[in-house]
């Protein structure tokens, strides 16, 4: 690829993080070096993406935040939250900029910014920045106009049905 391309999944439904990790190991497949960074998302948490990228495709680096978003925990530490996203999306930029990826995939980035943990203009001043063969990716519900302005691809995933609102929980392999 001589010219990276963004790409942004949005919306209240399902399948930001699958559609990404989909292409992640699309990428992967045909031999690009690909780094998946996952906000709010923990090591210690069960995650079949998890388990399999890192077990069985080592063109895949992964990052996770390690701190999980306030909706998922009963206790909320706002500092530490917006310490460790900031902290996560610097090291995210530092590999950008000086490995050799060709594919960076931000999961939940939108949820940061829309979160007021991190700032919009960080995210921009990346892109503008980044390697110019370098393909990047957010996920996360609202994405931000002037991130959805500088994109080339936006997908908006729409929920018309989901089984949460009949009461059924999240399920293993599915949802994580």
């Amino acid at each position: 690829m001589k010219k990276g391309l963004i790409h942004i999944y949005t919306g209240e439904g399902k399948g930001k993080t699958t559609a990404s990790i989909g292409l992640a190991i699309r990428a992967a497949g045909q031999g690009l070096n690909v780094l998946l960074v996952q906000f709010f998302k923990s090591d210690k948490d069960s995650s079949g993406e998890l388990n399999i990228i890192r077990e069985r495709i080592p063109e895949i680096e992964m990052i996770r935040m390690n701190e999980r978003h306030p909706l998922f925990k009963k206790e909320e530490r706002p500092g530490k939250i917006k310490d460790s996203v900031e902290e996560t999306f610097r090291e995210a930029v530092d590999k950008a900029l000086h490995g050799d990826y060709d594919l960076l995939v931000m999961d939940e980035i939108h949820s940061a910014v829309a979160g007021n943990w991190l700032a919009v203009e960080e995210v921009i001043g990346f892109l503008k920045h980044k390697p110019e063969k370098l393909e990047v990716v957010m996920t996360g519900r609202k994405a931000h106009d002037r991130l959805v302005e500088m994109a080339d691809y936006v997908t908006e995933m729409n929920m018309q049905k989901h089984p949460y609102e009949k009461g059924v929980t999240a399920r293993k392999g599915i949802e994580y």
